[in-house]
């Protein structure tokens, strides 16, 4: 019974503003009307672009908390409630289930934009998966007394193209096999756990208990959970008798998809890295793009178009959902706010392309004894197979080796084995349900009990609960601590301890703690047991208080609950999350965290991914030193100034140090991420025992880079003095990104004509007006230059670049000195000095790149021996000898420059007060030499040219003029007898004055 093609059906979802986005009152790009949505780019004027969908759901603002947490619309608004998604959305995935439909429901967005709202949801406030489960089982209970109904409820996560099976605790080591039924050629997860349910409330507490394990796996493996896919399958099965009497079997497999987080490539990808190919982290994620856009050609007519459900497993396993016998439903989750307005685009460009496939769904019907016989005649076959033993063909085998063909045998007796096992668990759920049923609730009922208990003991005993970047996944994880000593560690120390913890840097005796009276005290377990309570290192015995943050090793972050002793420190809020502890984290580190309001949404965006970032920096350092890589890893800011490129703005790096030889690499966001995927993957297979990782090649080591010429510092001459016609002549202090000095470097800026000829001083302007429209011209010399560090004298050159220039200059490399004499010069012209112009000069700088030559030195031999442990450790005391604060790194207004530019302004200045004294000094002269001549000769039309054309000399308008007059018409008037003309005054000849007043009125103001 086959339908028409129907397209998937999708909605679009916009969330409210989180806390951050309130705090650095973020701007709305999202406006939803009807079923349209618009999306408006802050940064451009453009006209908003459209997109039209099934729904388009304002969940953003107008809606209002009930007593009970459940949020509704408010009278009028046009708030897209929980329940309201699931009546549009969930109830056609209900319905078509009953009707013997496979449905598939998918959530898509960017990490943090409300997927797991939508699909899951918060506290009372719950989604379309939880409801969806609970009218299954209203309906069934108002349902035909004669038809059986039987539910099997599954869940994996796909993480790093592995599977894990979250309701077992124990996955097998690379993850559970994806196999392919020969008959229906579609995919299935090998020994994946299947467990009967009979109601929504055993649902729950699975879904409950697969998001615990989902937990521990990824704090125990370092895993982002923001980047793996859960997928929920529940397969409803209803069992009745037709017209004619046999047992039929109407059977819907119900898929629901929470994808990974839908970060762009060139935000989080792995941009320029070397290695890219070897991450898997987004495999999944590219080649579900990539079968949505195969899909939505053929349903547009285009022929020839292959699939590429193989590439990935993800889009393997959802085949039959995305493009065959399912009813689909596609919900995108959108961020409003303006920062993340190229994420928000892209998703919905995503959703618009996956509205255009078709499906052509069929009612799974068939007779249950026919079913049955067919499952028991392929078994049998497949039996006989295995039975023969070498009679298993293998087609195209004539040139293969004995090895090979050996190698394809086993393969393939694996292959009919699964195919076995997968019929045989067919047949037993018909025959052996009621069997099954009771051995899943009895295991239900058992586990149900023991976190009933748990919940019980929450509010009678000190205890740890964890804390993740998930708010799913915070609070799944309960240490108590009630004993009077409860010890932390590995599970392979002896004695094994209380609470074990595996992962980075966890040691086999971590922590101790003790209980005295409802008293907990924390302590290391040992030396160099990474422990930081409220974001500070623990390094002896402390007093813990409710709501304190204890972070165990480098993936173990906790919150401690007191109910005995329930006073919390000052300034501890009242709910603590995963956020706020990073955020003390970072502060603890360096990095200002401060309010939001004021800063551009590049410091924004920069604050945001520092909190990203450092606790993944933490882990590449703990992998570093399990590993023993001899590298270290840092968080940096780099500010726009000091980028190649144009329109750089601040850009948050990882610098890589060796520390056998000192040579560093600054790594882009997008490529440090792919590294520590690479980082993870490759220490989870020394975990494993795989001996052969410590032998890969140099080129394969996600530690491993080729040297490259390092970026040393920077500093920045600034042009204020260009637009006076003034040179600039300074030594200017080179500093690193932390503005730390690391030399001094020369640097002239002379106005010149075209050939490179200085000025002549005469040329000085006092209004930089004066130069637009006119030809401009100046030298920029790059001297010489004094560094600080040994290490480069391997060779040192500058870049820079001047005005709207693509390229940069670079100077000669120069090697074996510190104080290289590059003694470059090149001439800078301006056809016709434009405001853009004079406002660079006013304002801008050029900026000059000190960089320096690495090569791959052989290290000390001392060094070698030392552990990466020892080396960061040593590293750490030579850096901060006595352990005082780390300088503070603000994300707010860039201030690296403001010493530089003031001294700028400061000799621009003193130029200017120096020209202006040469001037007043020289129409002394003049008054004096007027004054000093005898009466008769002393004619005031001579004079007033002199002092006038030293007063024009530069064109500026000196109030020396208006002075000068000012007295010389007092002198007059005095006199009775002064003639006016043309602004100036005239004495007739032969009148004296005393020397005093003839002096007084020769003073320049």
């Amino acid at each position: 019974m086959a339908e028409a093609g129907e397209s998937v059906k999708v909605a679009v979802r916009v969330r409210p503003f989180n806390q951050r986005e309130k705090d650095r009152g973020a701007k709305l790009i999202i406006e939803m009307s009807g079923a349209q949505t618009r999306i408006k780019n802050p940064d451009t004027k453009d006209e908003p672009k459209m997109f039209a969908f099934d729904f388009s759901y304002w969940s953003h603002d107008g809606y209002t908390e009930q007593p009970n947490g459940v949020l509704e619309a408010k009278p009028g608004s046009k708030y897209a409630s929980q329940q309201r998604v699931f009546d549009d959305l969930g109830k056609g995935v209900l319905d078509n289930a009953f009707k013997g439909f496979n449905c598939s429901l998918f959530a898509y967005g960017q990490t943090g934009s409300g997927k797991s709202y939508s699909m899951v949801g918060y506290g009372e406030n719950k989604g379309i998966v939880p409801i969806t489960c609970d009218e299954l089982f209203k309906t069934m209970a108002k349902g035909n007394s004669d038809v059986k109904y039987q539910i099997t409820f599954s869940m994996l996560e796909i993480y790093n193209e592995q599977v894990r099976d979250l309701l077992q605790k124990n996955n097998p080591k690379g993850g559970l096999q994806v196999r392919q039924n020969p008959k229906l050629g579609l995919f299935y997860v090998q020994d994946l756990k299947k467990v009967a349910v009979g109601s929504y409330q055993e649902i729950e507490k699975r879904i409950a208990e697969g998001t615990a394990n989902r937990t521990v796996a990824s704090t125990n493996m370092n895993a982002t959970s923001s980047r793996a896919h859960t997928v929920v399958t529940i397969i409803f099965e209803q069992i009745s008798k037709n017209e004619a009497g046999q047992e039929t079997k109407k059977s819907s497999t119900i898929n629901l998809v929470d994808l990974a987080g839908s970060e762009r490539a060139d935000s989080t990808g792995a941009t320029g890295d070397r290695l890219k190919e070897g991450a898997n982290i987004n495999k999944s994620l590219s080649a579900l793009g990539n079968v949505i856009s195969a899909l939505a050609d053929l349903s547009m007519g285009k022929k020839k178009i292959m699939v590429p459900y193989r590439d990935s497993v993800l889009t393997k396993l959802l085949q039959n959902a995305l493009g065959g016998n399912s009813k689909t439903v596609m919900i995108a989750a959108l961020s409003p706010a303006d920062i993340n307005y190229d994420e928000t685009l892209s998703t919905l460009r995503y959703a618009d392309r996956a509205k255009k496939i078709k499906n052509k769904a069929v009612v799974n019907e068939n007779p249950l004894d026919k079913m049955i016989r067919e499952l028991r005649e392929e078994n049998e076959k497949l039996k006989k197979a295995l039975a023969g033993g070498g009679a298993i063909p293998i087609e195209g085998g004539s040139g293969m080796s004995p090895e090979e063909r050996e190698k394809m045998r086993r393969e393939m007796e694996e292959e009919i084995r699964a195919q076995l096992t997968a019929n045989q668990e067919a047949l037993d759920m018909g025959s052996g349900w009621e069997e099954k049923m009771k051995r899943d609730q009895a295991e239900y009922d058992a586990e149900n009990r023991e976190k009933t208990m748990a919940e019980e003991r929450k509010n009678k005993e000190p205890h740890f609960m964890n804390l993740n970047e998930d708010p799913l996944l915070s609070g799944m994880i309960v240490y108590f601590v009630s004993a009077s000593k409860t010890t932390i560690g590995r599970k392979d120390a002896d004695p094994v301890p209380t609470i074990t913890l595996s992962g980075l840097s966890i040691q086999k005796n971590h922590a101790v703690i003790t209980n005295e009276g409802g008293e907990v005290t924390l302590q290391p377990g040992g030396p160099g047991a990474k422990i930081k309570v409220n974001g500070a290192p623990l390094t002896g015995p402390r007093t813990l208080e409710h709501l304190d943050r204890v972070l165990f090793g480098s993936s173990h972050m906790y919150v401690f609950k007191n109910p005995l002793k329930p006073k919390k420190a000052d300034g501890t809020p009242d709910h603590v999350d995963w956020d706020f502890a990073q955020t003390e984290i970072a502060q603890a580190k360096g990095f200002a965290t401060g309010g939001m309001a004021g800063l551009t949404k590049d410091q924004q965006r920069a604050q945001e991914q520092v909190l990203e970032i450092l606790p993944l920096v933490t882990e590449a350092n703990a992998m570093s030193e399990e590993l023993n890589k001899h590298k270290s890893f840092e968080v940096i800011l780099i500010s726009g100034a000091a980028q190649e490129g144009a329109g750089k703005e601040t850009k948050v790096m990882v610098k890589m140090k060796n520390l056998l030889n000192g040579n560093t690499w600054l790594w882009e966001r997008g490529k440090f991420m792919n590294r520590r995927y690479l980082m993870q993957d490759m220490y989870q297979r020394w975990l494993d025992g795989d001996e052969d990782v410590m032998k890969i090649p140099k080129e394969e080591d996600p530690f491993w880079e080729p040297t490259e010429d390092v970026l040393i510092g920077s500093c920045n001459a600034f042009l204020q003095s260009l637009g006076y016609a003034l040179d600039f002549d300074d030594s200017l202090a080179v500093t690193d990104y932390k503005g730390t000095e690391e030399g001094q470097m020369s640097i002239v800026l002379t106005p010149s004509t075209q050939a490179g000829k200085p000025l002549d001083e005469e040329m000085f302007v006092d209004d930089p007006q004066e130069l637009l429209g006119k030809p401009f011209y100046f030298k920029v010399t790059v001297r010489n230059c004094d560094v600080n560090k040994a290490r480069y004298s391997k060779g040192l050159f500058v870049k820079y670049r001047v005005f709207n220039e693509a390229e940069y200059t670079q100077t000669p490399t120069l090697k074996g000195s510190l104080s290289p004499e590059w003694n470059h010069s090149r001439i800078v012209s301006f056809p016709s000095v434009t405001k853009e112009h004079l406002d660079y000069f006013d304002s801008g700088c050029i900026t000059f790149l000190l960089y320096g030559v690495q090569e791959d030195v052989v290290p000390d031999s001392k060094l070698v021996k030392m552990s990466t442990k020892e080396l960061r450790e040593m590293e750490s005391k030579t850096q901060r000898p006595g352990l005082g604060p780390r300088r503070s790194t603000s994300f707010g207004l860039d201030s690296s420059g403001d010493g530089t530019q003031l001294k700028a302004e400061f000799v621009l200045l003193q130029r200017k007060y120096e020209r202006l004294e040469k001037k007043e000094r020289r129409m002394q002269e003049i008054c004096r030499e007027w004054e000093s001549k005898p009466s008769e000769q002393q004619q005031f039309e001579p004079f007033f040219r002199a002092v006038s054309a030293v007063a024009y000399s530069t064109g500026t308008k000196l109030k020396t003029r208006v002075h000068l007059l000012n007295q010389v018409l007092q002198k007059g008037s005095k006199n009775g007898d002064t003639v006016k003309k043309r602004g100036h005054s005239k004495t007739q000849k032969g009148d004296k004055q005393p020397a005093e007043n003839q002096s007084k009125a020769c003073i320049v103001m």
